[in-house]
């Protein structure tokens, strides 16, 4: 089985346009690997590429998911474990992209997910509306300091989610999250960018996704529903506040730039920390071929093992 190739880092890097690169080059397909990106519809706030921007090459897990429906990266995992295991029968490699870090973690690595008990995590979602969600994120906290410091305390879901696993296991959320150990054979491409640089990159995605008719799709797909997840995904919370009159365009272009921003922030911490991922730099003119390089001797097994005997932190542009 060939090694998968991952392509991850931060938001307006350019890793689809480099996926695409490396797929084409290896006679590979692309596997998606972004929470977003798996709402049918949600195209233009997500950067999705057109069926005519993908050259031939074959692309999966994009759309297959309803915007009323939530996401689960444990349903994520069962469906991209298929996937690449139907890729490896037809002996074609797969290319996975996408700044889900999650959900990369759940395509590639040892990780277990464990059960539900939908009447405690409705009592929890109650009391963050009752008591709001930074309340609960002390909570967490308190229980599971680790946990705590990579959920930010506006992510109610997460929260949520950490606060039920710890009540139904005695263990801290932490103890669940998934060690730098693929299960799945993989070599990770990170991109990185300074950050004036990618700052740049944003505001000019915004002026897209706004150019591009972002208002007309919210429009359409508030006509048949959001789903909670769908709804606060940044753009479309924003193009949403904007349809209701909340904010002018220019407001809602702005706090777009600086939910992506802070995203970019977020997505770039997940990643520093993992010490498998090879960094590139987005701008480099040679950027395909150091890529392919990198896959050359991961194949071989020529790159030097990762250092997992500490603490790994990267930040944007270092």
């Amino acid at each position: 089985m060939s090694l998968v190739v991952a392509v991850v880092g931060p938001t307006a890097t350019g890793k689809s346009d480099l996926a695409l690169d490396l797929a084409q080059a290896l006679g590979a397909e692309v596997v998606n690997t972004d929470a977003m990106q798996l709402y049918r519809g949600m195209d233009v706030g997500t950067a999705k590429l057109r069926p005519d921007e993908r050259r031939g090459v074959p692309h999966h897990l994009l759309d297959v998911l309803d915007p009323l429906q939530e996401a689960s990266v444990a349903d994520y995992q069962e469906l991209g474990r298929g996937v690449l295991a139907d890729l490896a029968g037809r002996g074609v490699r797969a290319v996975a992209v996408g700044g889900s870090g999650l959900y990369v973690r759940a395509l590639l690595d040892r990780m277990e997910f464990p059960g539900t008990d939908p009447q405690l995590r409705a009592a929890l979602e109650q009391r963050v509306e009752a008591q709001g969600a930074r309340a609960l994120h002390d909570e967490l906290a308190a229980a599971d300091p680790v946990a705590a410091e990579g959920i930010g305390p506006r992510n109610a879901r997460r929260i949520v989610r950490a606060l039920e696993v710890i009540a139904l296991t005695g263990r801290p959320y932490s103890a669940n999250l998934p060690s730098h150990e693929y299960e799945v054979p993989a070599v990770q491409i990170g991109l990185d960018c300074d950050r004036a640089a990618l700052d740049a990159r944003i505001e000019r995605r915004v002026e897209r996704m706004w150019d591009g008719g972002l208002l007309d799709e919210v429009r359409r797909l508030a006509a048949h529903g959001l789903g909670r997840t769908a709804s606060r995904a940044v753009g479309y919370a924003q193009a949403l506040a904007q349809l209701a009159g909340e904010l002018d365009e220019r407001s809602a272009r702005a706090a777009t730039a600086a939910g992506t921003r802070r995203l970019a922030r977020k997505q770039m911490g997940w990643f520093g920390r993992d010490p498998r991922v090879h960094w590139l730099d987005a701008r480099d003119p040679e950027l395909l071929a150091r890529a392919l390089e990198v896959v050359a001797a991961a194949d071989a097994g020529r790159l030097p093992a990762p250092d997992l005997s500490g603490p790994v932190r990267r930040t944007l542009g270092s």
